[in-house]
């Protein structure tokens, strides 16, 4: 079976394990279509991966396999698991990695870094049948998580690999918080390879007339919407391809030239 599997990992691609992974599917099944979305993750930063991992994923054909290994509790009691949902199935750690991708299938609000799910199912993988052996404690994406993926894409369901599970790690959602003055808060989710800011804030977020405000951010001040990244010298704030402000240093690096990080703080306010 031609099944699409797509990897997402903070690997990099200096060292083998990106392919020993991709090795390890097409050995069990050489049909398969492999497709990187990102091995650029910084090491550990679930919710980097997590945010990377829905800007791509929504745009494969329906019953794509998506294997995720941001994993800093590899070999550890943390579950390992498979997400099934009308769209697509995810075999990843259950550490807040899929935070994302389950927000349409979340049922009540999450509690205690755990979310309920409704409209789709989840399984542990516990069934040593389905990966290599000996598993590594330090590699679980090549040892549990390639093999399973590869089964996947063979047809074999997830309720194979082990038992159903009626709720995931979720991390907290980033959400954008209007202060008494009317000013927006939100957070930095990502910098892309490019430096450019992704944010919290999306389109509908933005205070009265979108062109008509300020932002501030790294204790600059950038004042109007632009509409593409070339439209103004220096700093810019755009709308991008996921639908949320961005903050763009044209023909630079706006993180750098701003010295923030993911988590930080930008605020918007309506006029200039």
């Amino acid at each position: 079976m031609d099944t699409i599997v797509t990897f997402t990992t903070d690997f990099g691609l200096a060292d083998a394990y990106v392919a020993a992974m991709k090795g390890v599917v097409l050995g069990i099944n050489p049909r398969a279509r492999l497709v990187d979305i990102s091995h650029s993750v910084k090491p550990q930063n679930i919710s980097q991966a997590a945010f990377v991992l829905s800007t791509a994923c929504g745009f494969f054909p329906r019953r794509t396999i998506h294997v995720v290994v941001v994993d800093p509790g590899v070999g550890t009691e943390r579950r390992a698991i498979v997400l099934r949902t009308p769209e697509a199935d995810f075999v990843a750690p259950d550490n807040g990695v899929l935070t994302y991708v389950l927000q349409p299938y979340a049922s009540g609000k999450a509690a205690d870094g755990l979310q309920s799910l409704q409209g789709a199912e989840a399984y542990t993988i516990t069934d040593s049948r389905f990966w290599r052996s000996p598993v590594s404690p330090t590699f679980h994406g090549r040892d549990i998580f390639a093999p399973v993926a590869a089964r996947l894409s063979l047809g074999t369901p997830p309720s194979e690999f082990g038992d159903p599970v009626s709720s995931l790690a979720v991390l907290p959602m980033p959400r954008p918080r209007r202060m008494s003055d009317g000013t927006l808060v939100g957070h930095i989710l990502h910098i892309d390879n490019f430096g450019n800011l992704i944010t919290s804030v999306q389109r509908g977020d933005l205070p009265g007339e979108a062109g008509d405000i300020t932002v501030e951010i790294g204790g600059e001040k950038i004042r109007g919407l632009s509409a593409t990244y070339g439209a103004a010298d220096g700093l810019l704030a755009l709308v991008g391809s996921s639908d949320r402000l961005e903050i763009s240093l044209k023909n630079g690096d706006a993180g750098a030239f701003l010295k923030v990080n993911i988590g930080d703080e930008i605020k918007i306010r309506a006029g200039h």
